[in-house]
């Protein structure tokens, strides 16, 4: 139970902080962008360091890296499938998703990481 919390009030915070951050930048579109998955990042890594040390927060901070950069080679397969053929948006972001996966998995596998 005390983790639930734990999670709750670091959670809050920080995303409070990010929207606030990005309440004040220009465009306002910057307050989406960070009010989640770098919010959601640094409250998990934070709980990771508390409760398992900062080895295991370094593994699992790889492992973001990791899927980032995979997440950012499946968006260009998509926009690349998506400009060179006539496919629709689904088949397309399908197809790519094996795109996501062989790096994510690649990336952990020759580089190691918490899985």
């Amino acid at each position: 139970m005390a983790e639930y919390l734990l999670r709750f009030i670091a959670g809050g915070v920080i995303v409070s902080a990010f929207a606030m951050l990005g309440d004040m930048l220009r465009p306002k579109s910057f307050a989406g962008l960070l009010g989640a998955a770098p919010s959601v990042a640094l409250a998990t890594l934070g709980i990771a360091v508390v409760q398992h040390g900062p080895p295991y927060a370094a593994a699992e901070s790889w492992t973001m890296i990791f899927g980032a950069i995979a997440l950012g080679c499946y968006s260009l397969a998509v926009c690349h499938i998506l400009m060179r053929s006539r496919l629709a948006a689904l088949p397309a972001s399908i197809i790519a998703f094996a795109v996501w996966l062989a790096i994510a998995f690649g990336l952990l596998a020759g580089l190691g990481g918490a899985a």
